[in-house]
């Protein structure tokens, strides 16, 4: 099999997705979860595709998402060639970029591969030098569970 490459690795990150909409924001202090089980999109390398569900997390500042355009936005990802870990980045730059909220994460539950469970999480703002946060995210205790148990 061959190597990956550079252009594998690139694959979709700036490729070209509809727009995400926003509205206006009437009450501040609030937190938003929108979740979406029916991601897929394709393996630069492999060509097979990619299954997994997204949750979107976001205290919003001035906007908040239109839903129908996050629909439209995540279902492009259908046809396009990226690996997971760089979807899950993609969409929270995008999503950042469109809302500017006080706080946001993304997190990819990805289903399995060769017996493999793949949970990506990213978050905004980044901790300082982009590090790994400590912190612990809206879906856990703190502790990274590698057990492949169902969550509650």
């Amino acid at each position: 099999m061959a190597d990956y490459t550079a252009e594998h690795a690139r694959a979709g990150i700036n490729a070209r997705l509809p727009k995400l909409e926003t509205w206006p924001n009437h009450f501040p202090g609030y937190e938003i979860s929108i979740r979406f089980p029916e991601y897929t999109s394709v393996c630069p390398k492999t060509g097979l595709p990619d299954f997994g569900t997204l949750v979107i997390h976001y205290q919003p500042r001035k906007l908040c998402l239109e839903l129908k355009a996050l629909k439209l936005y995540l279902l492009a990802y259908r046809d396009l060639g990226i690996f997971y870990e760089n979807a899950v980045n993609r969409i929270l730059r995008d999503v950042v970029a469109a809302m500017h909220p006080i706080r946001c994460s993304v997190r990819g539950e990805f289903t399995p591969r060769g017996g493999l469970y793949t949970t990506i999480e990213a978050h905004w703002p980044r901790s300082k030098g982009n590090r790994i946060s400590r912190s612990p995210s809206p879906w856990s205790s703190g502790g990274i569970d590698i057990s492949g148990a169902a969550r509650p």
